[in-house]
């Protein structure tokens, strides 16, 4: 099967070239592209496209001033009228595998009350109560919230059972919807731990580890203060690798701290949150090929700083936004809201947003396939009700995404 869409008037492809703008995000001007059998087949301008029947065109939804432009013979043709056009966004953190909410603990926050990690336990207690039919569905809710959203590629995480039968489940639930999954057996202690952290960390390397290993390609921890130590996340890392899972972390989201350095040192793919950064970590980071991986959602949610992101661009470090979805911290499953909070309060481009939201998600999951639009990628495109991709900070809250291509399979939104 093929398809054929034209008239992008702005074509993000985070391929950059000497013949293209907005530098990283090598942009294409009145651009097409071409898909075949899920893939990518070729990009570039609607003007080197040949002719095809004007009866397979589709009208464009964007109301552009440009006319339809000829388009290649293909299976389905989209002229999109002059819409903006960008690769699909890669969400490389979440944890959308849980029961209940916590709305309550969010009112008390607006009101005053202090962020600390412990309330991840009433979120287990609720995760634990709920049938795996009820996780289920309430997983796929999420997964077309985030579809409509422009998310095609999403790592979800564990963290919400912490024992092994219910952290299994998660990441067996998970991983019926998404390749990227995350064993995080390590986001807390539990309660019926809470006498004896040595066994339970005995635990999450040991038989946990072994039951969840099977669906998982990725351990974190979260290394911080009310959640595990130094030493501690060392080890489950460590037995993580081991078993053959790849290393990422949670690390310097409630205070400054040693996870950004053991990150670079076990070579993470991903650290995430690094709200408190010393100039060591930035200088460590830039040294490296670990993602500093930014959730404005959190900060949002949660009134605490947000991380400078300018400070890690202008040394070299690379940056991707997530969403960080979460009923406790970030209940937000929107990326170009992320990106909206990551322009006006974080420091960001527009431009250096986006990549981060695609590009930089693809590096911090060390995917080539998505994240950016070339031959032979997946064709993972959003297509949106605007003329750049720059009025996804610009217009914040306004739902800009028009169609989703997931794999060359298109949906209207």
């Amino acid at each position: 099967m093929s398809t054929l869409i034209t008239g992008i008037g702005e074509l993000v492809t985070n391929d950059p070239a000497p013949d293209r703008d907005g530098g990283p995000l090598g942009i294409i001007r009145d651009a097409s592209v071409l898909i075949r059998d899920g893939r990518i087949a070729r990009v570039g301008r609607s003007a080197h496209a040949p002719l095809a029947s004007p009866s397979s065109i589709e009208p464009a939804p964007f109301a552009g001033a440009r006319a339809p432009a000829p388009a290649e013979t293909a299976d389905s043709t989209f002229d999109l009228g002059g819409a903006a056009m960008i690769p699909g966004f890669v969400d490389s953190h979440s944890h959308l595998v849980f029961g209940g909410d916590r709305a309550d603990e969010f009112a008390a926050r607006m009101a005053g009350r202090r962020y600390e990690a412990g309330g991840i336990r009433s979120t287990v207690a609720a995760t634990r109560a709920a049938s795996d039919d009820e996780l289920r569905m309430r997983l796929s809710g999420f997964m077309r919230e985030l579809h409509a959203q422009g998310t095609t590629t999403v790592e979800i995480k564990s963290g919400y059972g912490l024992s092994i039968v219910d952290e299994e489940r998660l990441v067996r639930l998970a991983r019926e919807v998404t390749d990227e999954v995350t064993f995080l057996g390590a986001h807390v202690v539990p309660a019926e731990f809470a006498d004896d952290r040595d066994a339970y960390v005995d635990l999450v390397v040991g038989d946990m580890l072994t039951a969840c290993a099977p669906h998982s390609r990725w351990i974190d921890v979260f290394c911080e203060t009310g959640a595990f130590t130094l030493d501690e996340t060392r080890r489950i890392l460590n037995a993580g690798r081991d078993a053959g899972l790849l290393p990422r972390l949670h690390a310097s989201q409630l205070g400054p701290g040693a996870g950004v350095q053991l990150a670079v040192e076990l070579g993470a793919a991903s650290v995430d949150h690094c709200t408190y950064l010393t100039d060591a970590d930035i200088a460590a980071l830039a040294g490296s090929n670990t993602v500093a991986t930014l959730l404005p959602g959190v900060e949002f949610s949660t009134r605490q700083p947000y991380p400078d992101a300018r400070r890690l661009i202008d040394a070299g470090v690379t940056v991707a936004l997530a969403s960080d979805c979460n009923p406790g911290s970030s209940f937000t499953s929107s990326l170009p809201f992320c990106i909206a909070v990551a322009v006006r309060d974080m420091g960001m481009t527009p431009a250096e947003a986006v990549w981060a939201a695609t590009a930089g998600g693809a590096a911090a999951l060390r995917r080539t396939d998505v994240g950016r639009v070339a031959p032979g990628v997946r064709a993972d495109l959003v297509q949106l009700r605007a003329p750049s991709y720059t009025h996804l900070a610009y217009r914040p809250g306004v739902p800009l995404v028009e169609r989703v291509w997931k794999d060359g399979a298109v949906s209207a939104v």
